[in-house]
């Protein structure tokens, strides 16, 4: 007898296979695959009024758009950041010739320290660049208030961001630009995409010649770009997908319902705040061990899902400051990052998606409730 499927960290939403099939059909029809189709074209428009932002670039997957993104704004020298992150935040920056800064983060929220970011400026410095970590919305006001007084652009990584808005506004035109991920594990994605979201007309045209070697015309290029183009293929993919995310973070949401309900009252275990005002996407749920009033360590409950298998992750650990290419500058210091450094000891995101029954949350939260081992 062969073993129960695994009960993944994730699962991607997928479109109905007919519907998928149906549209593929006219793309096969019209020979155009790629190369801003109409598709395509459909896709942004339907993008743009779901998320409440007045343009967007869409991309091939969610790391090119944060290339891009310190390309269109002219970033120089220094970036200040977070460690806490997927390494593709602080990769961009290293893609670019630009020089990392690590900031701590706040440990309530896990999204950068807007008291330590000051500190971190010098003349050197051009841009930060933010991540709203787990989707919790980072302190903008603050951050924003820094980067006016010291004449810095501002980036956000909102790879888990897709729909998030407080007070009915989006967080995603917060800055100079946002980015996005459309990568399977997210909550809206088109297999592997990404998008960048801007304010003005004049950006959104820059930012596309960018994304595709920077053609203006046939005959001439105005810039060195890349090849960021997102198909005709993933964006039916998505324009399906736009259609059913709703429902599946409503999923998510009973999933991280259930969760709370139980975690928040065994000792040990903290789980993020709830920010008022704020329309979540619940893209994870992390939750943060202390090993001593829970009474095990956080590796010891990952080992014990895993033997039963349940496939959560240590999502960020460890940090990106500890990789190799990253771990001698100085800003990267162990003791400049304490906050970073606890967490990415203490954290495990438990399985969340829409396809989680009833009975595998139960399982779930029987091992960490009980602790059988």
């Amino acid at each position: 007898m062969q073993d129960k499927a695994p009960i993944t960290v994730t699962s991607p939403l997928l479109p109905q296979l007919d519907d998928l099939t149906c549209m593929l059909k006219e793309i096969w029809a019209s020979k155009w695959i790629t190369n801003n189709g109409q598709f395509h074209q459909q896709f942004e428009k339907a993008l743009c009024e779901y998320l409440k932002v007045p343009y967007i670039s869409l991309f091939t997957n969610g790391t090119i758009p944060l290339l891009t993104a310190l390309q269109a704004l002219c970033v120089r020298g220094e970036v200040i950041t977070t460690p806490y992150s997927f390494v593709a935040t602080t990769h961009s920056i290293w893609w670019n010739g630009l020089k990392p800064v690590f900031v701590d983060i706040d440990p309530e929220t896990c999204n950068i320290d807007p008291d330590k970011i000051e500190a971190a400026i010098t003349p050197q410095t051009t841009a930060i660049l933010p991540v709203h970590c787990y989707g919790q919305p980072c302190d903008n006001q603050r951050i924003q208030h820094i980067a006016d007084k010291y004449g810095l652009k501002v980036i956000y990584d909102a790879a888990h961001a897709f729909g998030v808005e407080i007070n009915g506004e989006s967080i995603l035109n917060w800055g100079d630009l946002s980015t996005l991920s459309f990568h399977a594990t997210k909550v809206f994605n088109t297999i592997e995409g990404g998008a960048l979201i801007m304010h003005d007309e004049a950006t959104k045209k820059r930012i596309d010649y960018l994304k595709n070697f920077g053609f203006e015309s046939e005959t001439e290029v105005v810039a060195p770009g890349i090849n960021g183009k997102l198909d005709e293929i993933r964006s039916v993919y998505g324009l399906l997908n736009l259609k059913q995310v709703d429902h599946a973070i409503q999923q998510r949401q009973h999933v991280a319902q259930r969760y709370t309900e139980v975690l928040s009252k065994i000792p040990g275990i903290r789980i993020l705040p709830t920010i008022q005002g704020v329309r979540h996407n619940y893209s994870y749920y992390p939750i943060f061990i202390n090993p001593e009033d829970y009474g095990a360590t956080r590796d010891q409950l990952y080992t014990a899902l895993r033997q039963r298998n349940i496939l959560s992750r240590k999502y960020f650990f460890p940090l990106i400051s500890t990789f190799s290419t990253y771990r001698g500058l100085p800003s990267a210091s162990p003791s400049n990052l304490p906050n970073a450094t606890l967490i990415a000891n203490q954290v495990i995101c438990l399985p969340m998606h829409h396809a989680l029954t009833s009975d595998e949350i139960d399982n779930i939260l029987d091992i960490v409730t009980n602790k059988p081992f």
